[in-house]
């Protein structure tokens, strides 16, 4: 695997070093009590940059019209299946993350990170996940306690390919369908609080359907704001759904990402007819997309099978 960074600017490259360095304290600062004997000999055994940061192709754009940034896309590979619950070990270093992004501007660049086991990463690969196999490929390791590379992908034929395409497609989609006739029924009633919730949950069903589908792997969170950024990565024409140029274009879709949790169970959530009409536009447009893009992607894949 590359350890190189020369394709970077200097300043991303010190950023990098940056974020690598809060993962690590975090991380210690979160395993640092330990009395279990699998918790005393926590490790991170790599961190590798993938996505468009590691290919070369990525976009810097914040202030342009569009208002369009890459962010960094990290794999922390650790050597015990428990260490990957992000709530317990990695909410910390997420939210150190966020903070210098926003508050102290110590980083310019968004950092989306996930956690898997080195047994999880050789099953994506012996199972032919395009998501491990693009890592595998594109992935620059930013730290390894072994240098030894990942194992050699191996690629489903083309016909198992095509049928698990298929099987993620049928439950994945009509699932957010589901939810947003759900958004519909609760606005009507009068609800724009189970509205918002049944909203976010189509928008989250419409992501994971388009990584499902045209990667084979999703992460598993709530987070609409990191799997908007992972699913991005797929297709342009998954950008312009979320028009963001705007404080208050921005400022909705956080509010969708909060009603995960606050539409449910807080009593100050609040959000206006306005607001939830326009997300209902945007996520409807969103399922739209997420169809064209996996029907393109299984026709590919049915072209390839019957060849």
């Amino acid at each position: 695997m590359r350890t190189d960074l020369d394709h970077l600017p200097p300043a991303k490259q010190r950023e990098l070093e940056r974020v690598v360095q809060i993962l690590f304290e975090e991380f210690g600062d979160a395993t640092a009590i330990a009395t279990s004997p699998w918790k005393k000999q926590a490790r991170i055994l790599k961190v590798i940059l993938y996505g468009s940061y590691a290919r070369g192709g990525w976009v810097d754009e914040p202030h342009t019209a569009k208002g369009y940034q890459s962010d960094f896309d990290l794999l922390v590979i650790v050597n015990h299946e428990k260490l990957t619950d992000r709530i317990e070990y990695w909410s910390t270093a997420e939210d150190r993350l966020n903070r210098e992004l926003a508050i102290t501007k110590t980083l310019r660049t968004p950092v989306n990170f996930i956690v898997h086991t080195t047994a999880e990463v050789n099953a994506g690969l012996s199972e032919g996940r395009y998501f491990f196999m693009d890592i595998a490929r594109d992935g620059i390791a930013l730290y390894q306690s072994d240098p030894a590379d990942l194992p050699e992908p191996q690629p489903k034929t083309p016909a198992q390919a095509l049928a698990l395409a298929r099987e993620y497609f049928e439950e994945w989609h009509p699932g957010g369908d589901s939810f947003f006739k759900g958004y519909r029924f609760y606005t009507g009633e009068g609800d724009p609080k189970k509205a918002a919730f049944l909203l976010h949950q189509g928008t989250e069903s419409y992501y994971h359907c388009a990584l499902l589908v045209c990667t084979f792997y999703t992460p598993h969170v709530h987070n609409l704001g990191f799997l908007r950024t992972q699913a991005e990565r797929i297709d342009p024409r998954l950008i312009e759904v979320w028009p963001r140029e705007t404080k208050v274009e921005r400022a909705r879709f956080e509010k969708l990402k909060e009603a995960y949790v606050k539409a449910r169970y807080s009593k100050h959530y609040r959000i206006t007819e306005d607001e939830l009409a326009w997300l209902g536009e945007r996520v409807e447009a969103l399922g739209r997309v997420v169809e064209v893009i996996c029907a393109e992607h299984i026709e590919a894949l049915e072209r390839s099978a019957a060849a």
